[in-house]
């Protein structure tokens, strides 16, 4: 996405990029924080209390971590094997942090990836994901459908000799779509999942199942047809021999026939971004 299309968003768009900015903001702070012996637990306890003390209040997922070989979710069979557990962070040891807060009614999901000290397998796929948000954007204004612009990305991963993770979610998704969810002092979750942002997914996929699309975009027959105009939360995953990285951001999708302003990724100020930008320059 070029600077002057980030420079003319909406309001609208600029509540969601807030958020995303914050979510972070909140990543690179805890990560920052990370020790050898901290547990998944305690950093995602520690992203719940950054945000919170900024103002979070609501959620559309409470924050998870994943350390080592569980980055690549590695004999992830049930969705309870997703929440933090014990695991206890390790010197050239990966970790994934992964949170979706709620702010001022706007949503954002992310991920970010990195490593406690050098680990030069996992800066290779971190590098490796480039080629992926490229690609995403690429078919998304090409309004090729869902389904096969992930069988693309999943035989990118293939030929760069990687296995895609994203299977393992429920669904096996690659993205879903965020909405704006009204302002609660306090919202209950359900599973780690808030639930005024469970009941507009569900809205979308009733009024989605009736007009013909998905707000889950998978591998399966309901992803099926082109893009749908929306924020959608994009998360490709790589993992290679209990090592797992991926980058999560929302992509813009609109009605445009103009092809720069029929999809852009919200912002390219993000961590991963930046460090692909970094890595050119030092090429």
């Amino acid at each position: 996405m070029t600077s002057a299309v980030q420079s003319e968003i909406s309001p609208e768009l600029r509540g969601f990029r807030e958020v995303q900015r914050l979510a972070y903001a909140c990543a690179e702070a805890v990560a920052g924080q990370l020790r050898s012996g901290v547990t998944e637990r305690e950093a995602a306890r520690m992203q719940r209390v950054w945000l919170r003390e900024r103002g979070v209040r609501d959620w559309f997922h409470l924050p998870f971590a994943w350390f080592g070989d569980r980055t690549a979710f590695a004999g992830f069979r049930v969705p309870l094997q997703f929440f933090p557990t014990d695991r206890k962070l390790e010197p050239g040891m990966p970790f994934i942090l992964d949170m979706a807060p709620v702010y001022k009614g706007y949503t954002a999901d992310v991920g970010y990836s990195g490593c406690l000290g050098l680990n030069p397998l996992h800066d290779r796929l971190l590098a490796d994901l480039e080629a992926h948000r490229e690609l995403i954007l690429r078919e998304v204004r090409e309004r090729r459908s869902l389904r096969e612009i992930y069988e693309d990305v999943e035989r990118l991963m293939t030929a760069q000799g990687y296995a895609n993770r994203h299977r393992a979610y429920p669904f096996g998704v690659i993205a879903h779509k965020v909405d704006r969810v009204a302002e609660r002092r306090w919202s209950p979750s359900v599973f780690g999942f808030g639930t005024q942002s469970l009941k507009g997914l569900v809205s979308d996929a009733v009024h989605g199942h009736r007009d013909g699309w998905s707000p889950l975009w998978s591998p399966y027959r309901f992803s099926d047809h082109p893009p749908q105009p929306g924020l959608w939360a994009v998360e490709p995953h790589l993992g290679f021999r209990g090592t797992g990285a991926k980058f999560e951001e929302i992509l813009v999708v609109t009605d445009s026939e103009d092809p720069e302003q029929s999809a852009f990724w919200l912002d390219d100020d993000l961590p991963h971004v930046r460090r692909w930008a970094e890595e050119r320059v030092a090429a």
